[in-house]
């Protein structure tokens, strides 16, 4: 230590400055990564406009880059970051027709930057003629991004009718 800085007065001295950019940093974080259950009920709301008008940008908007969306069907389970959740939901909507998207949250927990929550969705399309409903079960992980809440991870159970 003494080598580096010379001395433990020259290493306060140069760490004091770092100290206080990375509490006043938290702080600002603190303040702008606030959520509310009003902010996850909108999540909800804008996520059902921008499934049912099929609009993949505004979905895009909803998710957090670093999202991790874990789905599991009959056993067997598979993980999609942003860049695969967003291109599947393209490939289904674009190889089907009447598609109908519901969403419900419950059970919001907030902890600090973060909101878990409970949410169900029901989506429904026709597919070669057959119509089908996919029913999804999560428990989800939000946070806030710009005053909006955005989906940062979701564990779901898929069911198809």
């Amino acid at each position: 230590m003494n080598s580096l800085f010379g001395s433990r007065k020259s290493l306060v001295g140069a760490l004091a400055p770092v100290a206080m950019v990375a509490a006043v940093s938290f702080a600002a974080t603190s303040a702008q990564a606030a959520i509310n259950e009003a902010a996850v009920q909108n999540y909800a709301t804008q996520m059902k406009q921008a499934a049912n008008s099929k609009n993949v940008s505004k979905v895009s908007n909803l998710v957090a880059d670093e999202a991790l969306i874990s789905l599991s069907r009959r056993g067997r389970t598979t993980s999609l970051d942003k860049a695969a959740y967003l291109k599947l939901l393209q490939d289904s909507w674009s190889k089907s027709s009447n598609y109908s998207y519901d969403i419900s949250i419950s059970n919001v927990v907030i902890t600090g930057e973060q909101a878990k929550a409970d949410v169900k969705t029901v989506e429904t399309w026709v597919k070669d003629g057959q119509q089908r409903t996919m029913s999804t079960t999560s428990r989800a992980t939000l946070k806030s991004d710009n005053n909006n809440a955005v989906l940062l991870r979701a564990v779901s159970q898929v069911t198809i009718e």
